[in-house]
């Protein structure tokens, strides 16, 4: 659906100028709670996320100059999602990147091991039941690889209303610029930047988990989480995104993304696909097309 004369045009922002790196929790457990975070014997998830996010802020200004790099935390802080996604839309980003790590429970197994007997009385008679013995172990879960989230298609409501609060409130006084949420071509407007910012999204997540492939490592695809949802990534006034980057409960995926070859692989990875996705933009822009 396009608004009448080509006003859709208005709320094209530029492709990409400026992007907002979150590096996923931080602070210590007695703030976070929790949002604390995944904790393995390689580290502590919100360390290994700030090394990656600085990594990450580093290649973007060493390979794409002309972009921005606004960071929602630089040291060890507890920040609650909420403030994270005012820091990117008071920054009024292009993007919103943030990084994780994954993180599953051992497998539980159940081994029989003998039985013993137990006398019930049913109706004035005994009998006798037998009752299994088990050897309750864990062993690792074998899961493995990245993952990249955009919000989910049943969140839209909530992306909307992220736009619609941070496009058309005075950020001085407070006040509405204008919304009528009576006004249809104003819905419609919110409408198609939504999906503007839905298929962005989409296409960065898929280059992104594009890129780690081309790297070697396993992608687990780019997805959403419908039912229950990544709350600051439908929260932000842009694209976003966020990175899985391996998990902490495997061991050698650990090793991996807590060493400095891993890290520097993995920001490398992400900024090539940071790449791609400006140039895609780029033409975009040039052609005069939306998307």
């Amino acid at each position: 659906m396009a608004l009448p004369n080509g006003d859709d045009k208005k709320f094209q922002k530029k492709p990409l100028k400026r992007i907002v790196i979150d590096a996923g929790h931080g602070g210590s457990s007695s703030f976070a709670g929790k949002f604390y975070g995944a904790s393995s014997k390689f580290g502590e998830e919100k360390d290994i996320t700030l090394s990656v996010a600085l990594k990450l802020q580093e290649a973007i200004k060493n390979e794409i100059p002309d972009v921005e790099v606004i960071m929602t935390r630089t040291s060890d802080i507890f920040d609650s999602p909420i403030i994270k996604a005012n820091k990117a839309n008071d920054a009024k980003g292009d993007l919103f990147i943030s990084i994780h790590c994954n993180d599953v429970s051992p497998i539980v197994h159940h081994e029989i091991i003998g039985y013993t007997t137990k006398t019930i009385k049913r109706k004035g008679k005994k009998t006798t039941k037998k009752i299994p013995k088990y050897h309750i172990y864990t062993t690792p879960n074998p899961a493995k690889g990245t993952e990249t989230y955009i919000w989910g298609v049943g969140k839209t409501k909530d992306k909307e209303d992220a736009l619609i609060e941070n496009d058309f409130i005075d950020t001085t006084s407070g006040d509405l610029k204008g919304f009528d949420p009576n006004d249809p071509v104003q819905k419609v407007e919110i409408s198609l930047r939504t999906q503007q910012y839905f298929e962005r999204s989409r296409k960065l997540a898929e280059t992104v988990e594009e890129e780690f492939v081309k790297g070697g490592r396993i992608s687990r695809g780019a997805k959403q989480r419908d039912e229950k949802g990544i709350w600051v990534l439908q929260a932000v006034n842009m694209p976003a995104i966020l990175i899985e980057i391996g998990f902490l409960s495997n061991d050698e995926e650990g090793e991996y993304i807590t060493s400095e070859k891993g890290q520097q692989e993995i920001a490398a990875s992400i900024v090539q696909a940071i790449k791609r996705y400006k140039f895609s933009l780029d033409n975009k822009m040039q052609n005069g097309s939306k998307g």
